[in-house]
């Protein structure tokens, strides 16, 4: 018999599961909710993500090659790419989804128009899991319900999984993100032709930063804080308005748009034969906020995982199985997650630690290695020597901004 594998949730994570399953030969089905779906996000990508999931250029709305770090105090730090050949890739959620979901379909993945509300748990390692499902494709908008009988299931359905739900994965904290797209006047949009923007301070996120990022025909303007200021949300989207308001005169806002950042992993990715990836798993990092790249990553981590089982005689995957993609993703991206845990622990408690962190920014070497660290996802070794200096210019700002007292 062949192997079959649900993917439920056709994101960044979802599509690359579904892509390399398919492309292996294995039955694979892949289920989205919403196939227009346009998911709030700032979308930004790393350079390595065009190369390693052969993104074709139209993919990519805007290539950002400045960003301007924007302090409490409105100190405005600018960070140039040198590199021609480098750039962060600035794209619309519903355009990325829907080529990597297309490209999933076209590998031989069986997309189905479907919302997932249950699935049967068998009480042994070899009976199938059940899918309940309702059929968006027919009947109108109330569905038919269904059901499929699957191996293996992977969970890309997002911060509020359902499947997550269902094999009792464990809660996690989350943020919240609230992000209005607006449309500029051209001498405006002009500004932001190949910039984005970070501003950091209490007036725009308690614990996060707001952003202004470039796209297509607009500008994502956006904000993020924990669960536990929520309440707060759209008071801190007044704030990144208020201090871009210059450089957003005469825009119309064209779509307004919320949803919840995983803060951690859950305590629970893999039961069974089932497996958590992207922001279901809980892989979206700390301080910067990113999760696509990571989300795409980890599916086809975990889909790789699944197909190398099954090549090797054994049909269907165990648990055990399963888990060595969290090994292997923990072992591969682990570092990066505790390092910018610490950052957003360290510099977003307070506007003196904020003021240190743009002032910190304001350094080559800093700038350099950052930029490695995001562009090519590792947690870049600097030599001894420049090691040093960071960390002393890093105590330094912090002194100076008597950022270090608590």
């Amino acid at each position: 018999m062949t192997l079959r594998v649900a993917v439920i949730g056709s994101g960044p994570a979802g599509s690359s599961a579904a892509e390399t399953l398919a492309a292996s030969g294995i039955e694979t089905y892949l289920f989205e909710r919403k196939l227009d779906n346009a998911k709030p996000c700032g979308g930004a990508i790393p350079l390595c993500m065009v190369s390693e999931f052969d993104l074709p250029p139209e993919i990519i709305d805007r290539r950002v090659r400045k960003m301007k770090m924007i302090s409490p105090s409105n100190r405005e730090v600018d960070i140039n790419l040198v590199n021609e050949e480098e750039y962060i890739g600035m794209c619309r959620r519903e355009v990325l989804d829907g080529f990597l979901r297309d490209r999933a379909a076209k590998l031989g993945a069986n997309l189905i128009n479907a919302t997932v509300h249950k699935l049967d748990i068998p009480g042994n390692n070899t009976e199938p899991y059940t899918i309940h499902y309702v059929d968006h494709t027919e009947s109108g908008a109330e569905g038919i319900a269904k059901t499929l009988k699957v191996d293996v299931i992977i969970g890309a359905d997002g911060a509020n999984s359902r499947v997550a739900k269902e094999m009792d994965a464990g809660d996690y904290n989350y943020a919240i993100a609230f992000q209005e797209r607006i449309r500029l006047p051209a001498d405006k949009m002009a500004y932001y032709n190949d910039l984005a923007e970070m501003y950091v301070g209490d007036d725009v996120s308690t614990d996060f930063y707001a952003w202004v990022f470039p796209k297509y025909d607009h500008v994502a303007v956006g904000t993020g804080t924990m669960q536990v200021n929520k309440a707060s949300i759209k008071q801190l989207q007044a704030g990144i308005r208020a201090r871009a308001s210059e450089k957003l005169a005469g825009g119309k806002i064209i779509k307004v748009e919320a949803h919840p950042i995983p803060e951690h992993p859950r305590p629970r990715r893999v039961v069974g034969r089932i497996a958590l990836v992207g922001d279901a798993a809980g892989y979206v990092t700390k301080s910067s906020g990113e999760g696509i790249y990571f989300a795409a990553k980890s599916g086809r981590m975990c889909a790789e995982t699944i197909v190398e089982t099954s090549n090797s005689g054994s049909r269907i995957p165990t648990e055990d199985d399963l888990k060595v993609y969290l090994k292997r993703w923990d072992k591969k991206y682990g570092l990066t997650y505790k390092v910018l845990d610490i950052l957003q622990s360290v510099f977003y408690r307070s506007n003196a630690t904020r003021e240190a962190f743009v002032e910190m920014c304001d350094d080559l070497d800093v700038q350099r290695l950052t930029f490695d660290s995001y562009l090519y996802k590792t947690v870049v070794p600097a030599n001894p020597i420049t090691q040093l200096k960071i960390t002393a210019k890093t105590i330094a700002s912090l002194l100076r901004g008597n950022a270090l007292a608590p």
